[in-house]
């Protein structure tokens, strides 16, 4: 696969990462720091490896795919946790998870 085959997963994965990062960033502002704990965590392990993954296919690396697969499962349990909360930020990137851990599933079975 070459860059153009991987670029609509790249996109996901980093829009992906962006709103993780938001997310963990609007968290600690939230009044309840300690009740956002878990959130925070699984915002910065998938912006993490969603960072990687998109490198990862730009350099048509023959491990993208398992990065790929590691983004789905982080992206996966970080939707799961952020979609438990009510703030815009968690919601929002609860759906760039979701997005992005499609994205990666495709890339993955192709």
């Amino acid at each position: 696969m070459n860059y153009h085959d991987y670029k609509k997963c790249i996109d996901a994965c980093l829009r992906c990462a962006a709103m993780c990062n938001h997310c963990a960033s609007s968290c600690l502002r939230e009044p309840d720091v300690k009740m956002m704990a878990a959130c925070i965590q699984l915002d910065m392990e998938c912006a993490t490896a969603c960072y990687a993954a998109a490198q990862l296919m730009s350099l048509g690396s023959d491990r993208a795919d398992e990065y790929c697969r590691l983004c789905v499962d982080l992206c996966e349990a970080c939707a799961e946790e952020c979609g438990r909360h009510k703030n815009e930020h968690c919601q929002e990137c609860a759906q760039a998870c979701r997005d992005c851990a499609e994205e990666c599933l495709h890339m993955v079975a192709a």
